[in-house]
């Protein structure tokens, strides 16, 4: 380990959404940024961007509006995340964030104040704010009901157009399905990740449009497994729109997945340009404060850099991230060891009905914040002044069930990088 020790505005422990989007809103107000963690979770992601899709969630009632669906859950669930964070300022940061993944190759298209209603990989119907440019063609064929051919391959596990189309049912009478052969690939079984790396190649979108063509008859659009490409989506998706001469949409995949692969793909390659220093496949190892600063020391099992910083941000995620960890009796936060909000006893926990709509009370565990995202103790004091939490490591918040995800993330990230821009600026 080098004996220097790194001098940073902000460390930001955690390179999921919450982490990204807070390293991107920090570089861009000026702020020296350092980044840790592993990229990894992010393949899990569907692609779809989720504001707020269900409230009340015991009622499993789906949104038509994710803003004003965020007004009643702040008023019927204080202690939620989205209490302290505005829709208008929950917009600004979208439309930030998103730009920002434009301008990087992947664009998304929105239902402005509306929500969108998307096909699943198992033919149910999701409620969603926000999908890939590649997805959206889907979008208005199911509010259509457009004819459409839904292509399936030999070989794919877990995707199958046959079961898409069977539960979907009559809520969309103008689907067929057919199953061909993906070309230039004996492997068995089919994996998206290499099937969206051989349609980079033009030789392979060739062969892919000649293989469906046969079967489009009369449809008016063709469903794909999201597949279309790695790092030119925009670029595949053209040409086989052009060489079957319909819109072509993608449907989401089962984790991992293709879209995943995008944003890892995105946020890696140029996180940086924006002056981000971002160290990959590195973790906080531990935090200690001397002479007024946060000294933060990264490395991969060992310290490798020790980083003296005015503040840090949490995205830590919960317990695939690593943010929480379950022991026997209790859930504690892994870096700094804040309180977790938890159920009283472990037994606790869950819901005796498994599919308990209400959902199950682990779900709710994370660390509890004031209204700038610094972590409170039982009574309501702030812990940590230089410190605030982002994302899904936050309780009072079931971001699954909910759908909300990428909103928490993206929204608690500008919330706190707001206050930390303030707070240095008072000195």
């Amino acid at each position: 380990m080098s004996d220097r020790t790194y001098d940073c505005d902000l460390v930001v422990a955690g390179t999921g959404m919450a982490g990204m989007a807070a390293a991107l809103f920090a570089a861009r107000r000026g702020l020296s940024v350092v980044q840790a963690g592993s990229t990894g979770e992010i393949v899990f992601a569907s692609g779809l961007f989720d504001v707020l899709g269900v409230h009340p969630m015991a009622e499993g009632r789906r949104l038509a509006s994710p803003w004003e669906g965020m007004a009643r859950l702040a008023a019927d669930e204080p202690k939620h995340p989205y209490g302290v964070i505005a829709p208008s300022r929950m917009k600004d940061a979208l439309a930030e964030f998103t730009g920002w993944l434009e301008a990087h190759g992947l664009p998304y298209r929105n239902g402005g104040d509306s929500n969108v209603r998307v096909l699943s990989p198992m033919g149910t119907v999701k409620t969603s704010w926000a999908v890939p440019s590649t997805m959206w063609a889907g979008v208005e064929a199911l509010a259509e009901k457009k004819p459409c051919l839904l292509v399936d391959f030999e070989g794919l596990r877990e995707y199958s157009a046959r079961q898409i189309a069977d539960t979907v049912g009559g809520a969309w009478p103008g689907l067929r399905t057919v199953r061909v052969e993906f070309p230039g690939t004996p492997m068995r079984p089919l994996l998206t990740g290499i099937m969206g790396q051989a349609l980079e190649l033009r030789v392979t979108r060739e062969q892919l449009a000649e293989v469906i063509r046969p079967h489009l008859g009369d449809c008016a659009c063709v469903g794909l497994p999201a597949i279309l490409g790695i790092f030119h989506p925009g670029t595949v998706l053209a040409e086989m729109e052009a060489m079957l001469g319909v819109p072509v949409f993608e449907i989401p995949t089962l984790p991992a997945s293709v879209p995943g692969l995008r944003l890892k793909n995105v946020f890696e390659g140029h996180i940086g340009t924006e002056g981000v220093d971002l160290m990959l496949q590195r973790k906080v190892l531990d935090v200690h404060r001397q002479d007024g600063a946060l000294h933060v020391s990264i490395g991969q099992g060992s310290v490798e850099r020790v980083v003296r910083a005015r503040g840090m941000i949490l995205a830590t995620g919960r317990f695939l991230g690593h943010g929480l960890f379950a022991e026997r009796y209790r859930i504690r936060e892994t870096v700094l060891d804040l309180p977790v909000h938890q159920p009283a006893g472990r037994s606790q926990w869950h819901s005796l009905d498994l599919f308990d709509p209400a959902g199950h009370p682990v779900s709710r565990a994370g660390v509890v914040t004031d209204s700038s995202f610094r972590p409170v103790d039982e009574e309501g004091r702030v812990l940590h002044e230089d410190v605030r939490c982002v994302g899904t490591l936050l309780a009072h918040q079931d971001w699954m069930r909910q759908k909300c995800g990428v909103g928490l993330a993206v929204g608690s990230s500008a919330v706190a990088v707001d206050a930390f821009v303030a707070q240095f600026s008072a000195g």
